[in-house]
C-alpha cells in the first residue's frame, strides 16, 4: 500500500495534470521558457517569475512556453507595495557606498517605475495558465474571482502560519511554504518584518499543513532527492525548486553565478537589503558583506534599491563578476547539480521514490 505521503504527491499531480510533483521556482529574470518548457516536458511544472515583465513580454513568455511544451506552467507576479518614502540624503549615501563596486550612480537613478501591475494581471489572465501565483501578499479578491472563472488555480506563496491562514482565507487553492532557506527574495508580507519571521522549512511545513485545509507545496533549500521526501513526509504535496535547477544549460545564468552555486556552502549565503531593498538570500559576496557592514548605509526601500544598484550589476553581468552580481542562492545551493534540466527532475523524483518506499 503506497505511503500517506506518495497518495498526497499523486492526488496533487492528478488535479494539475503532472506526471511528477516537482514545480520550477518563478525566479524573475532567472526562468526563461527553455528552462519552463524542460521541466514541463519531464512532468513538472513551468514557470516565470513576471515582475519585471511588460504585458506584451508576459504573453510571448507564454506563446513560446506552449511553442515548446503541452505541459503546465504558472505566472508569478508581487503584490505591489505602497509607494516607497524617498529620502535624498539617505540615497546619497547610498551612491557614494555602490561608487566603490561599480560606475557612478546618477541621482535620478532611484526614480523607478515598475510595470503596471493592473496591466500585467490582465496579461497573465489573457495568456490563460494552469496557475498564477504570487508573492509578498494577497490578490485582491476581485482579481481572486477573475481567476478562478478562467479555471485558473491560484498558488499563494506564505513564510508563516498566519500569512498562510489569510491566503486560504483570501482564496487560495493552494499554499506554497516558502521556508528561510530560500534563494531571493523572501516572499513576507510585510517587508519590515521580513527578517524578523525567518522560519525554517521543516518547521513551516508541518506548521502550515496543520493549519490550512488546501494542500502544501515546500520550497526553500530543496535541491536534491533527500529533500524532496523530507517534504512530502512532512505533509507537503509537493515542493518547488529554484536554485536546484540555475545550474542546468536551459536556466541560462551567468558561468561566475553558476560556479558559485556548485561551491557555496549553507553558511556562504546571506539575506540582504543590498540589491533591491527586499530581502533575498544570496551568496555572500564581497559586495553583500561590505553592505552588511557596520559602517554601511542603509538600502533604500524596493524599488528605490534596485534602481540604484542597476548600474553595478549590470557592470558584473558584463564582466561575470560573482563578486558584484546580483547572485541569487538558497542555502541548499550546493547541491544544484550541471545538468540537463530534464535530468534534475528525473532524478529529483526517482530519488524520493527510493526514499519513500
Amino acid at each position: 500500500m503506497p505511503s500517506p505521503a506518495l497518495v498526497r504527491a499523486e492526488a496533487f499531480c492528478a488535479a494539475h495534470g503532472l506526471r511528477v510533483p516537482i514545480l520550477l521556482a518563478p525566479m524573475a529574470g532567472a526562468c526563461p521558457p527553455s528552462l519552463s518548457i524542460a521541466v514541463a516536458n519531464a512532468g513538472g511544472m513551468g514557470a516565470c517569475g513576471a515582475l519585471l515583465m511588460q504585458p506584451a513580454a508576459i504573453k510571448a513568455w507564454a506563446t513560446e512556453m506552449r511553442a515548446g511544451s503541452n505541459g503546465g506552467f504558472s505566472l508569478n507576479l508581487w503584490i505591489p507595495d505602497p509607494a516607497p518614502s524617498r529620502d535624498a540624503a539617505a540615497e546619497e549615501a547610498v551612491r557614494a557606498f555602490l561608487a566603490r563596486f561599480g560606475p557612478e550612480v546618477a541621482p535620478e537613478a532611484g526614480d523607478v517605475t515598475p510595470p503596471d501591475f493592473a496591466a500585467q494581471c490582465e496579461a497573465m489572465i489573457e495568456a490563460g495558465p494552469a496557475v498564477i501565483s504570487s508573492i509578498m501578499g494577497l490578490y485582491p479578491p476581485d482579481l481572486v474571482a477573475r481567476f478562478k472563472a478562467r479555471g485558473i488555480k491560484w498558488f499563494a506563496t506564505a513564510t508563516t502560519v498566519a500569512e498562510a491562514r489569510a491566503a486560504e482565507a483570501a482564496g487560495a487553492d493552494v499554499i506554497v511554504a516558502q521556508g528561510m532557506e530560500a534563494g531571493g527574495h523572501r516572499g513576507a508580507f510585510e517587508p519590515a518584518r521580513a527578517q524578523d519571521e525567518l522560519v525554517g522549512l521543516f518547521a513551516l511545513v508541518p506548521a502550515v499543513v496543520d493549519a490550512v485545509g488546501v494542500p502544501v507545496v515546500a520550497t526553500g533549500g530543496i535541491a536534491d532527492a533527500r529533500g524532496v521526501a523530507a517534504a512530502l513526509l512532512l505533509g507537503a504535496s509537493a515542493v518547488q525548486v529554484g536554485t536546484g535547477f540555475l545550474r542546468s544549460p536551459e536556466a541560462k545564468i551567468s558561468p561566475a553565478w553558476a560556479e558559485a552555486l556548485g561551491r557555496v556552502q549553507p553558511e556562504e549565503t546571506m539575506v540582504t537589503r543590498a540589491f533591491s531593498g527586499r530581502p533575498g538570500r544570496g551568496v555572500a559576496t564581497a559586495y553583500v558583506r561590505a553592505a552588511a557592514a557596520p559602517d554601511a548605509p542603509e538600502p533604500a526601500p524596493y524599488p528605490v534599491q534596485r534602481g540604484l544598484t542597476q548600474a553595478m550589476r549590470e557592470a558584473a553581468a558584463r564582466g561575470d563578476d560573482i563578486e558584484r552580481l546580483q547572485a541569487w542562492a538558497g542555502q541548499a545551493a550546493r547541491l544544484a547539480p550541471a545538468k540537463p534540466a530534464a535530468e534534475i527532475v528525473r532524478t529529483l523524483w526517482e530519488g524520493a521514490l527510493a526514499l519513500l518506499r
